[in-house]
């Protein structure tokens, strides 16, 4: 099996991703990952495995689909952005922790990583709470980093619920539960994002196991 990514330019209407969608199964492709922008011509953009040597016919089935206007191989968003690490908190600790984020990516891209880094200035536990748990939805989201002053309450709650489903989790040193419920708490908040991008990056020597509830 192979992994593929194919961009299609449809007319928006009912059942267009429905004949899609049938042309994968038909060819016992594994759907992985589905976005959609909507309009009059929509974009609807597919992550998919499938058996080696299909893909031309699989192609030109789709340009047959009623309303299909243009279908078109293309590189995978894992290919272009890679592996995401996901920061939010307070705007000003939110954009330190991006610079040394940023700063490492970089060090790791220009070796044939892909390491994108994205960030949400936000307060409110409630807010928050609701952005924590909604990362796991997030694609290739692969750590998140809580930076702030001052979390607890249903945010530790939120951690503890992501942390079970895989996702790693670095706190800063800071007031509240939050740092109790992460799995490494770093006081820089520069060397947390520099720390975050060595826990996820296959050229780095970081093992974020050995690093479990130790606070620096």
């Amino acid at each position: 099996m192979s992994a593929y990514a194919i961009l299609a330019t449809v007319q928006d209407r009912p059942g267009i991703l429905n004949g899609l969608t049938k042309v994968l199964a038909d060819h016992h492709a594994n759907i992985t990952y589905v976005d959609i922008h909507g309009g009059n011509q929509s974009k609807t953009y597919f992550e998919f495995t499938l058996d080696d040597g299909s893909l031309d016919t699989v192609l030109q089935e789709l340009k047959k689909v009623d309303g299909v206007l243009e279908v078109l191989e293309t590189p995978s968003f894992a290919k272009i952005y890679g592996k995401r690490i996901i920061v939010m908190g307070g705007g000003a600790q939110v954009g330190l922790v991006a610079m040394g984020a940023v700063s490492e990516a970089d060090r790791h891209n220009i070796r044939g990583e892909r390491i994108s880094v994205d960030t949400i200035p936000l307060v409110g536990e409630k807010e928050l709470a609701a952005a924590v748990r909604s990362v796991v939805r997030l694609p290739r989201a692969r750590i998140l980093v809580l930076a702030g002053s001052l979390m607890g309450g249903e945010i530790a709650e939120a951690v503890e619920e992501v942390r079970r489903s895989g996702l790693y989790v670095i706190s800063l040193n800071m007031a509240g539960s939050v740092p109790d419920a992460a799995d490494l708490v770093v006081t820089d908040p520069v060397q947390a994002g520099v720390m975050a991008v060595m826990a996820v990056a296959d050229t780095a020597k970081f093992d974020m196991m050995r690093q479990l509830k130790k606070k620096y």
